[in-house]
């Protein structure tokens, strides 16, 4: 197999630095250039080079220059990354399995019974650094810091603390004893969020940094009350991110609110954690994207807000839908005084018509540009 290295032309440095200004603009206020577009680059990167979806999971280092090449492709983000969303698992005894066309899964819940949850135990800092999770997220990071090293920006990652954790003994079950054995489902995410602290620690450590991403899926609308998602995924957040700064991780955060929160959205607010880098997005209110103007309305006091594109829109749409879709948002959002993004309402489909992500950034242009409005 070709070194990633070896396989792609280098990186434009006249487009980073006009993509870095861009992006620093929602957080330091100098309105430059339109507004960025951050359509949550993942798997798609891989695709766009013509690697496979497997490979990108497979390969950090592929993975991750594929994402770069993409920032500049589609003229969006100076910043790379790779990660995937049920990290950490593995160190707490799941086996992760290869999919050809998404990311990593656990192969089976480690939980079979309630008496096996007083078996979990949180690994340390220490035993991390010997685990298959750290191992993938160093490969990437040494690649991009060695190879790429403007585009380094190493995150401490646990996209969602609840649903991660319900992996354990499966989503079923763990819906279930939210119900009839909280405190079993109170235990199995406290264990995973102290892991996902202790590795924030860890990529802290090596690195000097770890801009934090995180948020709340499976405690959604959808599946539980605004009481319940409190209970299982707010206090949580609000726990882990205080962990993760006093571990050296941060001061970036990013919460990535996905699916339906159409209410309680309300009740996560109340326990964010702020930093003056902090980002908040949130998918959907009921079947539509969540809308900008109330995402402002509610967080743009406190943090930069990134509006939202359907995703499904994104892979099935034509590109005169993407646009009027994020031209909708984009009016609805621009002058948020704590700055603005567009994205998409979760990762961009990895088979998302790249016609799409350019209308979509083409929309960025017509109604973000700083100076027109």
């Amino acid at each position: 197999m070709i070194a990633a290295e070896d396989f792609f032309a280098p990186i434009d440095r006249e487009w980073h630095k006009e993509a870095r200004k861009r992006f620093a603009s929602p957080f330091l206020g100098t309105n430059h250039g339109h507004i960025p577009v951050d359509p949550m680059m993942l798997s798609h990167a891989a695709v766009a080079c013509g690697r496979s979806i497997r490979e990108f999971y497979e390969s950090p280092e592929m993975g991750a220059h594929c994402v770069a090449f993409a920032q500049e492709l589609y003229d969006l983000l100076p910043v790379t990354h790779w990660y995937f969303s049920l990290v950490w698992l593995t160190e707490l005894g799941m086996e992760t399995q290869y999919m050809d066309l998404m990311p990593p899964v656990p192969k089976a819940p480690i939980i079979l019974e309630p008496s096996q949850v007083d078996e979990l135990r949180v690994p340390s800092p220490e035993e991390l650094l010997n685990g298959w999770t750290i191992h993938q997220m160093f490969r990437a990071n040494d690649y991009i810091e060695k190879n790429i090293p403007f585009m380094f920006t190493p995150l401490a990652i646990a996209s969602d603390l609840t649903g991660s954790a319900a992996q354990l003994c499966g989503l079923e079950t763990f819906i279930m004893w939210t119900q009839s054995e909280p405190e079993l489902a109170h235990k199995l995410v406290r264990t995973y969020m102290e892991t996902a602290a202790n590795g924030a620690e860890v990529v802290a450590n090596r690195y000097g940094s770890a801009a934090i991403t995180t948020g709340s899926v499976l405690g959604n609308n959808d599946i539980f009350s605004d009481d319940m998602v409190r209970d299982f995924s707010a206090k949580y957040l609000n726990e882990f991110v205080k962990k993760c700064f006093t571990k050296g991780a941060g001061p970036q955060v990013f919460y990535h609110l996905c699916g339906n929160h159409c209410t309680d959205f309300k009740v996560l607010k109340e326990y964010m954690v702020w930093s003056p880098m902090t980002i908040v997005h949130v998918g959907y209110m009921n079947r539509e994207v969540f809308p900008s103007d109330i995402l402002v309305k509610e967080f743009g006091g406190f943090a930069t807000c990134m509006g939202t594109v359907d995703t499904k829109l994104m892979v099935n749409g034509t590109p005169k839908q993407v646009y009027e879709q994020a031209k909708c948002q984009l009016l609805k959002g621009r002058d948020c005084s704590s700055g603005y993004i567009m994205g998409t309402a979760c990762e961009v489909p990895p088979f998302t018509p790249p016609c799409n992500i350019l209308a979509l950034n083409k929309a960025a242009k017509d109604f973000g540009t700083y100076g027109t409005w």
